[in-house]
C-alpha cells in the first residue's frame, strides 16, 4: 500500500482528554485514515512534524447509526484515533 504520508493524518483530535494527555504524558491524538498501520502513523508524523516518535497506539471506533427505525437508515463513516507518544524533549505546538 503506497500511501502518501499527508493524506493518512485527517486532522489533530483537541479535546479535553487529549489537551491533558499531551501535557501530562507527552502524548498526541490524531484521526488517522482507518487503513493506516502503527509504522505507517509514525512515519507519517515524523515527516509532517520533524519530530521522534516513542509509540503510537491506534483504537478503531465504528460509525454510530442515524435514523435506526426507519426504512432508510444511514450510519456515520467509521474511524480510527491514533495516541502518539514522543520522545523525551519533543513537543509539537498545535494551537
Amino acid at each position: 500500500m503506497n500511501t502518501e504520508v499527508y493524506d493518512l493524518i485527517e486532522t489533530v483530535l483537541l479535546t479535553e482528554k487529549a489537551t491533558l494527555l499531551s501535557e501530562k504524558l507527552n502524548k498526541y491524538v490524531f484521526r488517522v485514515r482507518p487503513s493506516a498501520n502503527k509504522l505507517q502513523i509514525k512515519r507519517a508524523i515524523e515527516v509532517i512534524f520533524k519530530k521522534k516518535v516513542a509509540d503510537v497506539n491506534t483504537a478503531n471506533f465504528a460509525g454510530k447509526k442515524k435514523r435506526e427505525r426507519r426504512a432508510d437508515f444511514g450510519r456515520q463513516a467509521n474511524w480510527k484515533k491514533a495516541i502518539v507518544t514522543l520522545k523525551e524533549g519533543e513537543k509539537l505546538d498545535l494551537v
